[in-house]
């Protein structure tokens, strides 16, 4: 995924007046361009990469669902609709996400490997998982495999 894909389909939002579409597009590119600053410098466009973007959209989609359970446990429900519209967007741009069987296949190598603190095993695991899958969900599911191998929670 490159910016310049995301701004096209911002675009393409602004002339079709779509205004979920369009503020959550432009709130990307925002971070976008401000990730891409912070890391890089001047000239960040030639060096970001699209694990960066990804990184960047991973970073989005998680806080649009921590938004969403905070606007749930106040009552928000006008709140918690604008977020799940601008959330399913930007999902659209996530890269493909590994399927449930690969990623208990990958974490229990990971988990052979021997090593007993969990939080050495998450790192090791979401160094091939940057992008592919959410930290929580490979968190759960690891915890799971060490349950159910050494008595682990």
């Amino acid at each position: 995924m490159r910016i310049d894909d995301i701004e096209k389909d911002l675009i393409t939002a602004v002339k079709s007046r779509d205004r979920v579409k369009s503020e959550a597009l432009r709130f990307l590119i925002s971070e976008i361009r401000y990730s891409g600053i912070a890391r890089y410098g001047a000239g960040w466009e030639s060096d970001m990469t699209a694990a960066d973007i990804a990184a960047v959209i991973q970073q989005q989609v998680k806080r649009h669902r921590e938004s969403i359970d905070a606007y749930k446990s106040a009552g928000r429900d006008d709140l918690v609709s604008k977020e799940t519209a601008e959330l399913k967007i930007l999902t659209a741009y996530q890269p493909q996400q590994i399927g449930d069987a690969d990623l208990k296949k990958l974490l229990a190598e990971v988990a052979a490997s021997g090593e007993k603190n969990f939080g050495l095993l998450m790192k090791q695991a979401m160094v091939g998982l940057a992008g592919k899958a959410d930290g929580a969900r490979v968190s759960a599911m690891l915890r799971e495999i060490l349950s159910g191998k050494a008595g682990v929670k």
